[in-house]
């Protein structure tokens, strides 16, 4: 990253109902449309462990255990990105986490079925951004 205080990374999901509806070059398109660089990019399959672990702060809510067997329902497509203000801009362009709230013209508005399957995560704040893209990309990944 640069020195500029403004240019973020914060990580992406393209969670399985995408990944199982062949939706994932459409998402990165507007991820790209939007100005947002895709610094880093993989597909993978989460393992119970690894979802548990990667949504351990939402441990206690009652929606912890159906998140989890969700996200370990079928691949998903994890992205790091960067730009300016990379965080507020992924979060504007994914729109509400209900899909039915959601603007028109917003990822999850197009894509997302309900309040679970909406298409894809995006980090909500600086440090979860940081702890989450560290979470599935190494710094090598993230050079150059």
């Amino acid at each position: 990253m640069t020195a500029s205080s403004t240019m973020e990374l914060t990580l992406a999901i393209l969670k399985p109902d995408s990944v199982r509806r062949n939706l994932i070059g459409q998402i990165l398109a507007q991820i790209e449309a939007a100005g947002l660089q895709i610094r880093a990019l993989k597909r993978l399959t989460l393992t119970r462990r690894q979802a548990e672990a990667f949504y351990d702060v939402h441990r206690e809510r009652p929606f912890f255990g159906s998140l989890c067997d969700y996200m370990t329902s079928g691949p998903v497509v994890v992205a790091a990105l960067q730009g300016e203000r990379a965080i507020e801009r992924w979060r504007e362009l994914m729109g509400a986490t209900d899909p039915a709230k959601a603007a028109e013209g917003t990822i999850r508005k197009k894509f997302g079925q309900n309040i679970e399957q909406n298409a894809v995560h995006g980090s909500d704040a600086t440090e979860t951004a940081a702890r989450e893209v560290a979470f599935f990309f190494s710094t090598m990944e993230l050079a150059g």
